[in-house]
């Protein structure tokens, strides 16, 4: 008689039984076998099962993700949102440095995040009649769309003036439009102005739509959400 696996690596021993002890020994092999597997092996290389675990929970540094409205029956993700003004006055005294410019779609509302190196400025963000211009040389920007937004911060820049010579800090590019970011309501986001302390940015929307602020922290960061479709 064989004993594969675990049995087979605890007894190695040959059995010879007569004929007429055939039965018995088979039923002494047997009973041995069973408690030495019982028992466990010195050779033996089962693994011992794993214990399952909870994963632990996770954690997000951004806004927590909300839930698009469904009919107008669900949660709404964008609630205090509205078509007025909304600012508030620099609360520090260093420039805010401007060092990246995200656009991108979620569930319920196209986002545009200005994210700074150090601080957050001041800002105003209100909706603007066209034709827009330029801070400082006065030029005509033309920027997409039917409804337009306007980003005013100020005491920030791309640019770090007080690093020796000065330092370019946003290298991005000063156009972002929807087939870039995949936006439905955000048609485009051009840079409009930089200039003595003042940066602005305008969106270019395809309808006049509710908009919400928020500033989030580490790192700096002013976000704008649109409602879409």
């Amino acid at each position: 008689m064989i004993f594969n696996g675990p049995v087979q690596q605890c007894f190695s021993a040959d059995y010879s039984v007569g004929m007429g002890r055939g039965v018995l020994a088979a039923a002494f092999v047997i009973a041995a076998a069973m408690a030495g597997a019982a028992s466990g092996c010195a050779g033996s290389d089962e693994a011992e099962p794993t214990k399952a675990t909870t994963p632990p929970p996770s954690f997000t540094t951004t806004a927590p993700t909300t839930t698009a409205p469904d009919n107008g029956d669900g949660i709404d993700p964008l609630e205090g949102a509205g078509t007025e003004s909304v600012s508030a006055a620099d609360d520090g005294e260093e420039i805010a440095l401007l060092n990246r410019v995200a656009v991108g779609r979620h569930e319920g509302y196209d986002r545009v995040v200005f994210q700074f190196r150090n601080a957050l400025p001041g800002y105003r963000v209100e909706y603007v009649k066209p034709p827009l211009h330029e801070d400082g040389s006065g030029n005509r920007v033309d920027i997409e769309g039917s409804a337009f937004v306007l980003v005013r911060m100020e005491r920030a820049s791309g640019f770090d003036v007080e690093t020796g010579e000065g330092q370019l800090v946003y290298e991005g590019p000063r156009r972002v439009g929807s087939a870039q970011a995949g936006t439905s309501t955000v048609r485009e986001v051009v840079r409009t102005g930089d200039f003595e302390a003042v940066l602005s940015w305008a969106v270019g929307l395809g309808d006049r739509v509710d908009f919400r602020v928020l500033t989030l922290a580490g790192p700096p960061r002013l976000v704008v959400d649109f409602r879409n479709h």
